[in-house]
């Protein structure tokens, strides 16, 4: 048995799940969705069969997210969902037990953090170290954390955004804000009902943003059918949306992103502020995938915004990078 690979980092996101191996990179990304049977209590599916089971389930079996706004909200099925992701990503043939970083947003309690750890080590961790959203999407984003200088880091998962300052491998100002993808989703099926009288499930809406959603102006706007139902009639019906509806439908929600960013950037040291405004804003997390959202935060902050190379792993990345850079530390000292 190959010792390096019992370091783990997880991702462990409202949206989805992601497992980074040490020496392997990110084995496995899968929704956070569990599907259980409500009569006899077992979980039928975990992950992307369950995913595909959201909002098309017979009464007796439930498709659930046991992760809202990226805090456990049903511990059991948590604790069932990583075991099960844990022995995914390892195979069955571990005999050691894993050392685990789990990361959580910057803004959990003490009790969230607590929760989150318990169910690491019910799952089957030797070590857990609880570790904060942007600090692993700095890292994974390739930023040296450790020195002096300040980045702008903003994390957009699906069920928060964080947005922190970083210098010398800690938070200096942060802000968690439980705006995220997930609301860009229901920003969307609430402009279709009111606007179009025209009823979506989320996954519709997930695919609307996707394709075409946007958070600013552009050049060409691009067009998606939809089908969903119509409220006047009950019928099933199909329309045409453009690009521009969905900036319109969105555009609520993205503003008190850029009002989150602007509220940090306010309470920054002057000294890291300039380090700002000279290395620019970094975005990740799957959120950040929206079209001009990177556009929206520049016009809005006046610095120049981009997103990590790959946005939806530098989470997951940067968990499994800090055991690794935990243990380096620890020799150290």
């Amino acid at each position: 048995m190959n010792m390096q690979y019992t370091d783990i980092g997880i991702d462990l996101g409202t949206a989805s799940i992601l497992v980074y191996i040490r020496g392997k990179g990110v084995v496995l990304k899968e929704p956070s969705v569990v599907a259980f049977d409500r009569d006899t209590n077992k979980i039928k599916a975990i992950g992307e069969d369950a995913r595909l089971m959201l909002g098309r389930t017979p009464g007796n079996i439930v498709a659930v997210r046991p992760l809202r706004q990226g805090v456990i909200s049903d511990y059991r099925v948590t604790e069932k969902m990583m075991e099960y992701f844990i022995q995914k990503a390892l195979g069955k043939k571990t005999f050691r037990k894993p050392r685990i970083a789990v990361c959580i947003p910057s803004g959990a309690t003490e009790v969230e953090r607590k929760a989150v750890e318990d169910a690491t080590y019910q799952a089957g961790a030797r070590e857990v170290s609880i570790i904060e959203e942007p600090i692993a999407a700095a890292i994974g984003a390739g930023i040296d954390i450790s020195r002096p200088c300040g980045n702008m880091i903003v994390d957009i998962g699906g069920g928060t955004s964080d947005i922190a300052v970083i210098s010398l491998g800690g938070t200096v100002v942060s802000a968690s804000i439980k705006i995220a993808g997930d609301d860009f989703d229901e920003a969307i099926v609430r402009y279709m009902r009111k606007k179009h009288n025209l009823l979506i499930g989320e996954r519709t809406a997930e695919d609307i943003k996707i394709k075409i959603g946007s958070a600013y102006k552009r050049p060409e706007p691009d067009f998606m059918d939809v089908r969903g139902r119509n409220l006047v009639t009950g019928l099933p019906k199909t329309i045409t949306v453009s690009s521009e509806e969905t900036e319109e439908a969105l555009k609520e929600s993205t503003m008190q992103i850029v009002e989150a960013i602007h509220s940090v950037l306010e309470k920054t040291p002057p000294e890291l502020a300039a380090d700002i405004a000279d290395r620019g804003i970094v975005l990740t997390g799957g959120g950040s995938l929206l079209r001009g959202l990177e556009e929206l935060i520049a016009d809005k902050t006046g610095i120049n915004t981009m997103t990590a190379e790959d946005p939806m792993t530098a989470v997951a990345i940067g968990t499994g990078k800090y055991v690794e850079f935990l243990v380096g530390y620890k020799d150290e000292i």
